[in-house]
């Protein structure tokens, strides 16, 4: 059998695990260690890209949305979506640029029904950073100008189609994006205090407070959830502001939430207070915060790690199904599953089938946290 060598220039590339040389590995941190494993799973990477985006039209919702949540124009209930074009090749001599075709009214002979159709022969320029409707950048900078819209702001545009008022579907649902992907780090972040602390205090300690503290984890799982929901839901009084009932949304869904996380952690202690190195940290002197959040904790960081990341999901679909209920956020807040709530009006899902938009945004955003909480979990994972 024989061998070919291949000259320096051509040697193969490392795969991303190989990639770091031994002695950085043998000098490198817990976390960069991680980094180096998470870079190398791909759809961990897509899903964090695409959270990254989602964040980032949260963060700069105004200045990217055409127009403001309470902006609407009634002549124009249900429009379609606007193709968006570059080149005007209906004259003699082609318009380069982007552009929209505009609407005209029909009214059906025998039902009298008035619908949008996309009028080819009218054209209505697009333009970046154009002058619209004032608002505030970061509640610091006043001003008007927005990423991509109608050169003219008194023409309609509607990429996404309009919804039962006459409001842009695509503004409705950029700003919708900060409400939906915040309520989820709020609510998870409380659940998940609530949960490893409460699991870690009743699987430590043990004896009573154990006893006391598994009554509680065990009435609140024994309650069935959506009735759950819409009981606590309904019970906030209707003169509360939107503002006050977003948070008080996000705590009701962390009290529910936590209640899994501190079963796992629990058990987790259980098993881990008994192990050597549990024992010997002890002998030596170790304070007990000491064991817990330095010798016990970092044991089993992947899976805290996965159900942080797969938490957040959770509370967007949870938002999402209170809001189409009818009753978790409601207007004048704006979130995907307040946007949602329109489609369980069958007659407007058959004239307006776009409405059905911002539940693609709550399947991205739930996809692209399942890939990033795989990702962690497997490179966060001690025993790998």
């Amino acid at each position: 059998m024989t061998t070919t060598l291949l000259p320096e220039d051509q040697t193969p590339d490392p795969t991303p695990e190989q990639a770091p040389a031994p002695a950085d590995r043998d000098r490198a941190s817990q976390w960069r260690l991680v980094w180096w494993r998470f870079r190398g799973h791909k759809l961990a990477m897509a899903g964090l890209v695409v959270l990254g985006g989602f964040y980032l039209v949260a963060l700069l919702a105004s200045f990217l949305a055409p127009h403001s949540t309470s902006w609407f124009d009634e002549d124009y209930i249900y429009a379609p979506p606007q193709l968006p074009k570059l080149v005007d090749t209906s004259g003699d001599d082609w318009n380069w640029g982007p552009y929209v075709n505009g609407y005209t009214l029909e009214q059906d002979p025998d039902t009298l029904e008035l619908t949008h159709t996309v009028d080819p022969g009218t054209r209505i320029e697009l333009g970046f950073f154009v002058r619209g409707e004032s608002y505030s950048l970061f509640g610091l900078v006043d001003t008007n100008i927005h990423l991509f819209g109608p050169k003219d702001p008194d023409q309609p545009v509607y990429l996404l189609g309009a919804d039962h008022r006459g409001r842009d579907l695509l503004s409705l649902i950029i700003h919708g994006t900060r409400v939906s992907m915040t309520i989820g780090l709020v609510g998870v972040l409380l659940a998940f205090v609530l949960g490893v602390v409460l699991g870690g205090i009743s699987g430590y300690v043990g004896g009573k407070t154990d006893g006391l503290i598994q009554r509680v984890v065990e009435f609140f799982m024994s309650l069935p959830t959506l009735p759950l929901w819409l009981g606590l839901a309904a019970a906030l009084p209707r003169d509360w502001g939107p503002l006050q009932r977003y948070f008080a949304i996000t705590v009701i869904l962390a009290i529910i939430a936590w209640t899994d996380l501190a079963r796992v952690v629990r058990g987790r202690f259980l098993s881990l207070r008994t192990e050597q190195f549990v024992t010997a940290a002890r002998l030596d002197g170790s304070t007990r915060r000491r064991v817990i959040f330095r010798h016990m904790l970092p044991s089993f960081t992947s899976h805290l790690v996965a159900s942080l990341t797969l938490s957040i999901p959770a509370m967007i679909l949870a938002e999402t199904s209170l809001s189409f209920l009818g009753l978790g956020l409601q207007s004048p807040v704006v979130s995907w599953g307040v946007l949602l709530e329109q489609a369980q009006n069958f007659r407007a899902m058959a004239d307006a089938p776009w409405l059905l938009l911002p539940g693609v945004a709550v399947v991205l955003a739930v996809l692209s946290f399942n890939f990033v909480g795989d990702g962690l979990r497997d490179a966060a994972d001690p025993y790998r």
